[in-house]
């Protein structure tokens, strides 16, 4: 007999690795495309210069100096100054803080009533689909910015308090937002409650709100979030236009778009680039790279891309 002992042999099987979870291959997917995670460092950043930015910075937003007006980009003003002698970038990092605010609170307020209405239309169907569906088309078809422009101007007439034209504005732009979003969602909710487990719930006699918020809606949060994810694009851009226009957000309260409508003369805008340059360079990286993760999302968290 040998000295050494035999190793036991057992028929024990092996344990398999476990599946990962899809959320866990969509994470994958998306950082494995190098454009939407560039994307994303890029929104990151925005995020950090613009909230957290200004409590570094020496200058004050209400600082006026006469003497320091229309400076050029220097060691003490970065990105020069104003007419007003007030530091560009400071105010280009507030002005960050409404644009960025307004995308994400108007695309709230949009999903919110388009997947609430959208669920509704394809879960009820018949009369309530119909009705929800021909809303949604009357709202597409309204044509968005001369509308917002009017809204704009109505909140001038009325003289609305500039600090508080904000909101308004968040709120028109996410009630014309969520035509587009309730139809995704109907489209998804007709397939899912075709499926066995709403045929568990219908088993069980649970009420149309269980499973309407707690087993269908989940199901459609992939699609949600690639369409917030654009449409907080589509809100910039639009806050962007209405304030370089003077209906949207007021001075003295900074936005990227009533920044640029400051060079508003031929002199400025040849000589004094520092004026509207850094706002428009913001607006265009931001609305590149938001629009970078949301394909990026769309690919990963598709089930057609899946290798």
């Amino acid at each position: 007999m040998s000295a050494e002992a035999a190793p036991l042999k057992t028929n024990l099987p092996v344990p398999k690795k476990q599946p990962d979870s899809p959320w866990r291959m969509a994470i994958r997917r998306f950082t494995r495309n190098r454009l939407a995670v560039i994307g994303l460092f890029i929104i990151v950043f925005m995020f950090l210069l613009c909230f957290i930015g200004p409590v570094f910075s020496p200058h004050s937003l209400y600082d006026y100096s006469v003497a320091d007006k229309n400076l050029a980009p220097s060691a003490k003003y970065w990105l020069g100054t104003d007419k007003l002698g007030r530091d560009i970038l400071l105010r280009m990092m507030l002005a960050g803080r409404i644009s960025l605010t307004v995308g994400l609170v108007a695309t709230g307020i949009s999903v919110i009533i388009g997947a609430t209405l959208g669920a509704l239309a394809g879960f009820y169907r018949r009369w309530v689909d119909t009705l929800i569906m021909r809303i949604a088309d009357i709202f597409m078809a309204l044509p968005g910015l001369p509308i917002l422009i009017i809204m704009g101007a109505v909140l001038s007439d009325l003289k609305v308090d500039p600090s508080k034209r904000i909101y308004f504005l968040m709120l028109i732009i996410g009630i014309l937002g969520w035509s587009s979003i309730s139809r995704l969602v109907r489209g998804q909710i007709l397939t899912l409650r075709e499926q066995e487990f709403m045929q568990a719930t219908e088993a069980l006699g649970l009420k149309d709100r269980r499973k309407i918020f707690r087993h269908l809606l989940p199901n459609t949060i992939p699609i949600i979030i690639v369409s917030a994810t654009l449409g907080v694009a589509g809100a910039i851009l639009y806050e962007s236009a209405l304030s370089f226009l003077g209906v949207g957000v007021v001075p003295p309260t900074p936005s990227w778009g009533n920044m640029i409508s400051a060079a508003n003369n031929l002199i400025d805008f040849r000589k004094r680039p520092w004026l509207w340059i850094p706002p428009g360079m913001c607006i265009l990286v931001t609305v590149v790279a938001i629009n970078l993760i949301g394909d990026g999302l769309r690919d990963a968290l598709d089930p057609k891309m899946k290798k």
